[in-house]
């Protein structure tokens, strides 16, 4: 039987524990990691797991830090985070891409740290874009990179994967953002959950990086462990490599061929709250627009910057409309800068910030207030991400266009004169500015039950990420005895929460729970109340893993019913959770649901308290 792209890549990097495995889905390996990361979001938690547990960096040559949440140092927690891992790294002697190099999934691409075939971790939920040159890259808590830097490798179930068609090309005036936005509007946020996407087609062959770096990282809205497409002689080319082995096998077993055609594809544009709520720009056209913002890991390169300044040079954006840039790294800056690109955003009104993520991380340039209406390049526009307002996604040219007329419009319907956004009655309250950081140290190994009983708390809606589980203005957190009170503060009706659990209560969730970023905190906050077990219908892959890392009990259950009269459970329901077999006993309703029961890696991290507690490495 042939093997996937992403099964030869793992095979190719098998350690010496998982010699002769299979590495056929499901299977449990132990993967060399050829670059690890962690960003001034997660550096700091890796560095006091680190301490903690008393362990060294394995191989410094191959670890960095990447400062980019925070590039301009303004918050004082940032500050003394990114100075702690900036000691740290002096002590090791690791690598550190500091305040003014920009996004670190991007830097390593640029600087061939990351090429096609090798492995990559950091803690980005958007590792997963070096997809794009065909590498394997995955986004972590700071459990699991602590121990990818102590070790070297990181334990991994071998995902299933589907291979994705794109049939066809789209319209001239389409961007890799709308193919990307249409695939969103396909499979959903949940479609690729736990797949490896292979993505092929005549219109893949024609990218480039930047084109690439789009498409994967959008990925990770789709619930996908990576998108992988094939690097074409110009990758190659840019990576310094002739030869190239990573192709699949004609035998390989794919789970799922999906075909999705794109012919003719024009502009899209995602509406507030879900990005893979994506409909075709005109049909939203003429709404009024507060603020408009380029950038992100998904568009802030050079080719994005260019399409910005293509639509914008010779005009001004609509008076009352703020258009916010943020190049995705110092070398896009320097480019932009030497090309005349900035002077073209400046000249039309744009503020142009420091490299790194922006918005998204709230830690710098990209954030709104109540009832503003933002159109934005980035990736993500759950509710509360960004600030108080609506978030659109689009294309940098969209986003462009859009600042220019004043309200939502494409780059080739630009109106002669631009609606005016009149000003408010009254000023809004101003909102605080929300610091961001991840992570805490796993707990204290102690003698654990296999099985629980447990109050139920039944969530039962789908996709709830994680800044509704801990919203990001409290990612500076760090002492999991002060993250109990933030859970589910971000979640509409929800709120109140941490004032009724009680230590031995069990959460019951959806489909896809914990999707989103791979902030550490949105799972230490259950285990700061007491909560003894997660139960769901599935969970966001990085979810689950920072769960099991943690030594929290997460069991996902397919058949699970959580709403509507057939429901298996209500809240306030005895539950009784056999973690080794893999059994919801309902004991208020003398039912039974199966369910997955622990791995046995799983189980040895449960049982030790968690992925670093009793390493003996």
């Amino acid at each position: 039987m042939g093997r996937t792209v992403l099964e030869k890549i793992i095979a190719a990097h098998l350690t010496e524990v998982s010699k002769g495995s299979g590495v056929r889905p499901g299977d449990i390996v132990d993967i060399a990691i050829d670059i690890r990361a962690a960003r001034d979001f997660g550096g700091a938690n890796v560095v006091q797991n680190l301490r903690q547990q008393k362990l060294n960096v394995a191989d410094p040559a191959k670890t960095f830090f990447t400062f980019d949440c925070n590039p301009t140092g303004s918050d004082q927690q940032y500050a003394a985070n990114q100075h702690a891992c900036r000691l740290f790294a002096r002590e090791q002697g690791v690598k550190v891409y500091d305040i003014d190099k920009g996004i670190g999934t991007h830097i390593v691409m640029d600087e061939r740290v990351v090429r096609p075939g090798s492995t990559f971790v950091s803690t980005d939920s958007h590792a997963n874009i070096v997809g794009g040159i065909c590498a394997f890259g995955q986004g972590m808590g700071d459990v699991d990179i602590a121990a990818a830097w102590a070790r070297g490798s990181v334990w991994f179930k071998v995902p299933k994967s589907m291979r994705v068609v794109l049939k066809g090309m789209p319209s001239p005036v389409a961007t890799p953002k709308d193919v990307a936005l249409v695939m969103l509007k396909h499979f959903g946020a949940n479609g690729m959950l736990g797949y490896a996407a292979e993505l092929s087609g005549e219109y893949v062959d024609t990218l480039d990086l930047s084109g690439r770096a789009t498409i994967s990282s959008l990925g990770t809205e789709m619930a996908a462990i990576i998108v992988l497409m094939q690097p074409s002689a110009a990758i190659l080319q840019q990576f310094g490599m002739k030869e190239w082995t990573f192709q699949p096998d004609a035998d390989a077993v794919y789970d799922k061929e999906v075909v999705i055609d794109i012919t003719g594809l024009g502009p899209m544009m995602s509406r507030p709250g879900k990005p893979e709520d994506a409909v075709p720009v005109a049909t939203l056209k003429g709404k009024k627009v507060d603020s408009c913002f380029i950038g992100s890991c998904t568009n802030g390169r050079i080719e994005d910057l260019r399409a910005a300044a293509a639509v914008l040079r010779g005009k001004k954006i609509a008076p009352g409309v703020v258009l916010k840039v943020v190049p995705s790294t110092r070398g896009v800056w320097e480019a932009a800068l030497a090309e005349g690109v900035l002077q073209a955003l400046f000249a039309a009104g744009a503020l142009v910030g420091n490299a790194g993520c922006a918005g998204c991380a709230a830690g710098q340039i990209g954030q709104n207030g109540p009832k503003e209406v933002t159109i934005s390049s980035g990736n993500r526009n759950f509710a509360g991400k960004q600030g108080k307002g609506e978030v659109f996604l689009a294309s940098p040219a969209t986003v462009a266009a859009c600042a220019l007329a004043g309200c939502i419009t494409t780059a080739d319907d630009i109106p002669a004169v631009p609606v005016v956004v009149a000003a408010p009655s009254a000023p809004s309250a101003p909102v605080a500015a929300t610091p961001c950081c991840c992570g805490a140290a796993a707990a204290k190994p102690e003698e654990k039950p296999l099985v629980l009983k447990g109050r139920a708390w039944v969530v039962g809606r789908d996709n709830i990420d994680t800044d509704m589980i801990f919203h990001n203005k409290w990612l500076a957190i760090t002492d999991r005895k002060e993250m109990g009170p933030h859970t589910f503060g971000n979640l509409k009706g929800w709120e109140d929460f941490p004032t009724k659990a009680k230590a031995g209560d069990i959460v019951v969730v959806g489909r896809n729970f914990g999707c989103g970023s791979s902030r550490q905190q949105a799972v230490d906050c259950f285990l700061a109340l007491g909560v003894t077990a997660l139960v769901g219908t599935s969970f966001g892959a990085i979810y689950e893993r920072n769960a099991i890392n943690a030594g929290l009990p997460l069991l996902p259950c397919a058949a699970l019913v959580t709403e509507g009269p057939e429901a298996h459970v209500c809240t306030g329901d005895e539950l009784e959770v056999d973690l080794q077999h893999g059994t919801i006993k309902n004991l208020t309703k003398n039912a039974a649901v199966p369910c997955d029961g622990f791995n046995p890696v799983q189980l040895d991290i449960y049982k030790r308290g968690g992925l670093l507690c009793g390493m003996d490495w």
